[in-house]
């Protein structure tokens, strides 16, 4: 009985050591947890591609490149490999690797010096969330507390998650992800032999084995992991033989494509209402997830535009920005934008689609489609394109010619500046005004508001961006509604399922759109109206007072494309206008967004096949057709509109003639005969045999 007692009393008190101490424990748990940071660990932010494709990385604000990992989108050829360099048990120790002390122990007591290192991951990442100077026993302690405590905190996968966010890489480049494109420019989904090697041997000594200052000691380090892995098993030894030989690698760039609209996706990211659905890692936080912010931009479009841009930008002088951008209806989603045409030239930094610049006759469309609206005209209304004073105001066209009697939708085609401001007359300069605020233009009206500015906004009276531009075709080519631009996929899918703000109706909007695509293409263009089978670009220009900025805006095959030309700094550019420099750029970016066109084919016998898409474009060396009669701007006087005309041009054969996009018939002689449907304004258009045209604007008069 005396001995049960004891054993009992021993019992007892084992237990309540045990209990003590697992208090204890738990006490300086609680007093010391480990240095987790509440918000989580900091990582760059990574703008990603519709597709999931990275387009830019920011470091951090101290310079620091620490992308975010996901252990999911690793190579597990090289996950297999870390295991097995730096802790084989990592998935069932508790934090603290007991076999790995004990061999460590062993291994020091018969060499007389530490052979061998018994860190865990856990440990490693625990060392990297707290730094020590010094690699003191006392530190060693600390940091296997730490272990124990974070394996209490996470569970192994956020544990290796956060090691491979911020394992040292060598100068101011923290984890694999980082470490991966900073060396080979690539992310680690699909890793080579030798690029597994070095990435496993850069944190063990991320100075002294950096591959741009140490190139030697990086490859003999990577040779001896890669024996270490043919050891094990993990690697064939000629294939290891292979990679010891190819050559150590220079620095590689960090994504860097979207310079200016990574930035619009992280502040639209950033903004209220917006939350990531991708799950984040505990203790890691990005801006938002683990992998980046999902853009609704597109990569290969993205690359395609910006060289577009730069290169007309380029053609049209050293001083010369561009900007562009091209919106999807679908969601209104920002599938590519150009906010300049490269840092390396004047003013290149700079967002060139949020800044505000004259819009000149660019918005006239919005004039029209709420005149429109209010039932005051259709497309077929005749106005008057005359010298005309309004209180004072007296506007004048472009080229200081007046057309006379015609009708809006020639009035819009050509720009005609009187037309414009008698229907914002009849408008409204507040209800114009208001309209774009609706549309969420961030208009800059002079001091007084659209009261002062008056009928002047009908001639870009204001200031507007690329931007604004878009949001407003965007509501007339989805049929008159009104949402924000997007930038990220969530916003795109919120304007799917948010229903838009009405601006005009639908019928309004497509009638202004049907005016636009008859409106005059830029040279080596077919009109739009002469290519039925395929999808028309409704597009109008603009040039802002002075000839400082040059526009084009249209919507074409589900799009919406905005291009901008013009000197940074706001001086004029003289004789140059949207028509010449914007629109070119527009049908450039069109052809991107429809595919490459096929151009104008034609058969054997001569006649015509439509080409694939309205697009086509003619970069012959051949002069085009040459039109003798009517010369341009002509006027034609008659008793009798059915006797006709024939026109006359010089081409190569065949030279097909047409007027309001009808081919005309030919007479006994084979030749056209055109016999104009009443007075006015008319346009003929002819296109030879290598598919070039010229067309001609007469007007028909009777005795």
């Amino acid at each position: 009985m005396r001995r049960q007692a004891r054993a009992v009393h021993r019992g007892l008190t084992a237990t309540a050591i045990a209990l003590a101490l697992a208090g204890g424990l738990a006490a300086l748990d609680v007093l010391f947890p480990p240095p987790l940071p509440a918000p989580g660990v900091a990582v760059s932010a990574v703008v990603l591609d519709a597709t999931g494709r990275p387009l830019r990385a920011f470091p951090l604000a101290d310079g620091r490149w620490r992308l975010p990992v996901d252990p999911d989108q690793i190579d597990p050829a090289f996950l297999r490999a870390l295991l097995e360099v730096e802790d084989r048990r990592f998935w069932s120790h508790p934090g603290v690797d007991v076999l790995a002390l004990l061999r460590a122990l062993r291994d020091a007591l018969i060499a007389g010096q530490v052979r061998s290192g018994a860190s865990t991951l856990t440990m490693q990442t625990a060392r990297l969330l707290e730094p020590r100077p010094q690699r003191t026993p006392g530190a060693k302690l600390i940091e296997m507390a730490r272990a124990l405590q974070l394996e209490r905190r996470l569970d192994k996968r956020d544990i290796l998650a956060l090691y491979l966010t911020l394992a040292p890489y060598g100068g101011n480049i923290e984890g694999l992800r980082a470490g991966s494109w900073a060396w080979f420019g690539r992310e680690p989904r699909e890793l080579s032999p030798e690029q597994i090697a070095l990435l496993l041997a850069l944190p063990q000594a991320p100075e002294a084995r950096r591959p741009d200052r140490h190139p030697e000691a990086a490859r003999q380090a990577r040779a001896r992991l890669l024996r270490r892995l043919v050891a094990a098993g993990l690697l064939d030894r000629d294939r290891a033989n292979e990679a010891a030989a190819e050559a150590i690698p220079a620095r590689q760039a960090f994504p860097n494509h979207a310079w200016h609209a990574s930035e619009r996706v992280l502040a639209q990211a950033a903004g209220p209402g917006e939350h990531s659905s991708e799950a984040g890692v505990p203790g890691v936080s990005g801006v938002p997830g683990v992998s980046g912010v999902r853009s609704t931009l597109d990569l290969r479009l993205q690359m395609a535009v910006e060289s577009k841009v730069r290169a007309l930008a380029v053609s049209e002088g050293p001083e010369v920005q561009a900007a562009a951008l091209v919106i999807a209806l679908d969601g209104r989603a920002v599938v590519a934008a150009a906010g300049s045409a490269g840092r390396d030239r004047s003013g290149g930094w700079l967002d060139l689609t949020a800044r505000h610049r004259s819009p000149g006759s660019v918005l006239k469309p919005l004039i029209y489609a709420l005149a429109m609206e209010d039932g005051r005209i259709t497309a077929g209304t005749r106005i008057e394109d005359l010298p005309r004073r309004f209180s004072g105001y007296a506007p004048g066209n472009f080229d200081r010619r007046f057309r006379g009697e015609i009708t809006v939708a020639t009035a819009l085609q050509q720009s005609l500046n009187l037309p414009a401001v008698q229907l914002l007359a009849a408008v409204g300069p507040a209800r114009y005004a208001s309209a774009l605020a609706l549309v969420g233009t961030t208009i800059e009206l002079p001091h007084g508001g659209a009261d002062e500015a008056g009928l002047a906004l009908a001639l870009g009276g204001l200031g507007v961006t690329v931007a604004d531009v878009a949001a407003l075709y965007a509501a007339l080519g989805a049929g008159g509604g009104v949402q924000p631009l997007a930038w990220t996929e969530l916003a795109a899918m919120h304007n799917r399922r948010t229903p838009a703000t009405r601006l005009v109706s639908d019928g309004t909007a497509g009638r202004v759109l049907d005016i636009l695509r008859d409106a005059p293409p830029p040279p080596g263009r077919l009109p739009s109206r002469l290519l039925s089978q395929a999808p028309a670009v409704a597009a109008k220009t603009g040039t802002s007072w002075g000839f400082r900025d040059a526009w084009a805006a249209g919507v074409v095959d589900g799009h919406v494309i905005v291009a901008w030309v013009g000197r940074p700094d706001g001086l004029p550019r003289p004789g140059v206008t949207g028509q010449r420099a914007a629109l070119p750029l527009l049908f450039d970016l069109a052809d991107l967004v429809a595919g490459e066109p096929a151009g104008l084919r034609l058969r054997a016998n001569g006649s015509e096949v439509a080409p694939r898409h309205a697009l086509a474009r003619f970069e012959l060396t051949t002069p085009g057709p040459q039109i003798s009669f009517p010369p341009q701007g002509a006027e034609l006087w008659t008793e009798d509109l059915s006797r006709g005309f024939i026109p006359v041009a010089a081409g190569t054969p065949p030279l097909r003639w047409y007027h309001d996009g009808q081919a005309l018939p030919e007479d006994g002689a084979g030749q056209a005969l055109w016999r104009p449907h009443g007075e006015g304004f008319h346009e003929l258009v002819v296109v030879d045999g290598t598919g070039r045209s010229a067309r001609v604007q007469v007007r028909i008069r009777r005795f």
